[in-house]
């Protein structure tokens, strides 16, 4: 629940900055110079680009959460078996053995979502976040039924 009020208040947040940046722009606009209209459209491209990485990033959100609870109500989301260093960080022996197994779940099911998903999780919790969204991304598509890119 804190991770949603977290994500909530950084949208508004994001949404209110995209309001203030696109009101300099349109004034820019209305000042009327080649230079100012100039400025005034490249400024407005920067919230442009913010609303659709927000819309993209919420979306994929709102996906891998609904992934989350499917799989919770089937009983299959992965247990939290790693082990925890004294300052409650993961264990990165932990969290490397966990992934292996997670690796070779996936590999022996290389078309099942729900294997995955449970990869995604290893990925986040040995720290690899950038494989963490691929592989969420790819669990997604294979439940929402696209084709997947090796």
């Amino acid at each position: 629940m804190r991770a949603k009020i977290t994500y909530a208040i950084t949208a508004a947040v994001l949404v209110v900055y995209f309001v203030l940046v696109g009101s300099r722009g349109v004034m820019l606009i209305q000042s009327g110079t080649v230079i100012t209209v100039t400025f005034g459209v490249a400024v407005l491209i920067l919230p442009v680009i913010g609303v659709w990485f927000l819309w993209k990033n919420t979306q994929f959100v709102r996906k891998a959460n609904a992934l989350a609870a499917e799989l919770d109500a089937e009983g299959g989301l992965p247990v939290d078996e790693l082990k925890r260093t004294p300052g409650g960080r993961i264990d990165r022996d932990s969290a490397d053995e966990v992934f292996a197994r997670r690796k070779a779940e996936t590999e022996a099911s290389p078309e099942d979502w729900r294997s995955w998903f449970r990869l995604a999780i290893a990925y986040h919790d040995a720290r690899d976040t950038p494989r963490a969204r691929k592989a969420m991304q790819r669990a997604i598509a294979l439940h929402d039924g696209r084709t997947v890119e090796a």
